[in-house]
């Protein structure tokens, strides 16, 4: 086992940790979805509200991810499924999408609630995959999500061309044999468009995958609740 987590960046805790940081954020999500609602390109959104808070590159990244225009958060609210709705079906995974934060949300990074209800952190892939401290326990959330919501079959769908993806898909390969689960896992050279055009029911926070896709599941929201995990929340609206 390594010592790696995927926690914090340097800097972090000056970028979010305050309430003034925190009421700065919100007040930028409330403008970016004002403006991708009128039509805005997010770029655009994004640099005009980053320049008038003065954000910094992180947290326009957060920014980014937290926002979404009023069609886009109705539309992802009717393809939303309910636990029920995944009883004896075949749910797709975004693998990295999932794995990477809830590895984020375990090393307490900081994780951004969005107006669509989404949970998303600052963490990436680029070009490479290294499996860190918190990498096992997150498999074992999915595996007692899949259990207690009683799913038929779960497909996790990784990117081919991101290095090591060969490695986490023997890792979960071998952790669904252990436990005699029904799970299976793919490599796709574009999964994002693979998940989007599958009609099966989607597990991902990717916000074009949720524009997309026809039904999907808010897995790590259930899991917070269900799992009573302890996060470094940052919601980024008011309720």
């Amino acid at each position: 086992m390594n010592n790696r987590n995927r926690g914090k960046n340097t800097g972090d805790d000056i970028l979010f940790g305050s309430e003034k940081q925190i009421s700065r954020l919100k007040l930028a999500v409330q403008d970016m979805q004002y403006l991708l609602t009128r039509g805005y390109a997010e770029k655009a959104a994004s640099d005009l509200v980053g320049n008038r808070y003065r954000l910094k590159t992180r947290q326009v990244q957060a920014l980014r991810g937290a926002s979404a225009s009023d069609r886009q958060i109705q539309n992802r609210k009717q393809k939303e499924q309910h636990i029920s709705d995944l009883k004896g079906e075949t749910v797709y995974l975004d693998g990295f999408n999932v794995l990477i934060l809830l590895e984020s949300l375990l090393s307490e990074a900081f994780v951004f609630k969005g107006v669509d209800d989404c949970f998303r952190d600052l963490s990436g892939v680029h070009g490479t995959y290294k499996r860190v401290n918190q990498t096992q326990r997150a498999i074992e959330l999915v595996a007692a999500f899949f259990q207690k919501a009683e799913i038929h079959k779960l497909i996790w769908i990784f990117d081919q061309p991101v290095s090591n993806s060969g490695r986490i898909k023997q890792l979960i390969l071998d952790f669904a044999i252990e436990n005699q689960l029904n799970w299976d896992v793919q490599l796709q050279f574009s999964p994002d468009k693979f998940l989007a055009e599958s009609s099966g029911i989607i597990i991902s926070s990717d916000a074009w995958i949720l524009d997309h896709c026809k039904v999907w599941f808010n897995l790590i929201d259930y899991l917070i609740k269900e799992e009573n995990l302890s996060v470094n929340l940052i919601q980024c609206y008011d309720e």
